[in-house]
Order: structure tokens, then C-alpha cells, then sequence
């Protein structure tokens, strides 16, 4: 169902909730989550969505900061614990117009993710980047095995 929530047992390593931590005192926002990704040397903070300006600052100065403190990309990302809401936060700004989940019979869950032919290279972005995003946050936060833009 593609209603369901976010699944509850979300470990946070201690790198994970030092970032978290960082990020939190230095934007005066609540962080949801924070994944870090070594290969792309980045780190996605999840935030509530209304707080997504407050956390990116001025004209970016927050995150200009957090990346210079970090060393990595940083990018901030709406939270739901939606589906199809997380889904859109995920791969914004494409414009998201359906989502199909498929659950495989040996037990794997591929998400079929439509979006507007016109964002269709905004949703994969450069090296299929923010496809690769939108999955990190959807394995950790729904269990969901493979991302498929269409």
C-alpha cells in the first residue's frame, strides 16, 4: 500500500548523529534523519519540509558553511513519512506524477516513480544522482529495494 509509514527502526550511527547534531545547532532546525554517502562524498539531512529554507539559509550561506565544515556536498531534503509524499520530496524538483509500488516474488519492492516527460532528466540528475538519493532514502526509510523513473 503506498500509504504505508516509515519504518521505526532507522539505526543512527554516531557519525550520523554528530552530522545531525551539527547541522541542528548551527540552522536552528530539526533533523529527521541524516544519511551520508561516501562514494558521492555527500550528506542528505531529512527535514520537516516547512523548515527547508531555514535549514538552506540566505542564498545558501547554512549550507555553503555545513559544506565547508563538513568537507562534503550537502543537501537538504524534505522528510514524510508518506510514501508518495517522501517520493516527491526525494526527486524535487521533478514534477512526480504517479508512484507504483511492486513488491517482487522473491520478496524485493521495486518503486515505479512517473514523472512529467519534461523533468524526466531533472528526477535521474547528472550521474543519475538524484535517482541514487531518492533510493538511499527510500531502502532506509521504506524498505523499497530499487527506484525506477518512467
Amino acid at each position: 500500500m503506498l500509504l504505508s509509514k516509515a519504518k521505526a527502526n532507522v539505526k543512527i550511527t554516531p557519525e550520523e548523529f554528530r552530522y545531525m547534531a551539527l547541522f541542528s545547532d548551527l540552522t536552528g532546525t530539526t533533523v529527521r534523519d541524516c544519511i551520508i554517502e561516501n562514494e558521492s562524498n555527500r550528506v542528505v539531512f531529512l527535514v520537516d519540509p516547512g523548515d527547508i529554507g531555514k535549514a538552506i539559509g540566505p542564498r545558501g550561506f547554512l549550507i555553503r558553511k555545513l559544506k565547508s565544515l563538513l568537507n562534503k556536498n550537502v543537501e537538504v531534503v524534505g522528510y514524510s513519512d508518506n510514501l508518495e509524499e517522501q517520493v516527491k520530496y526525494a526527486l524535487m524538483p521533478a514534477r512526480v506524477t504517479g508512484v507504483k509500488l511492486v513488491n517482487r516474488p522473491d520478496g524485493s519492492k521495486v518503486l515505479y516513480v512517473a514523472v512529467d516527460p519534461k523533468d524526466k532528466a531533472v528526477a535521474i540528475g547528472k550521474n543519475g544522482r538524484n535517482v541514487q538519493r531518492a533510493r538511499l532514502i527510500l531502502k532506509r526509510h521504506f524498505d523499497i529495494d530499487s527506484v525506477v523513473i518512467v
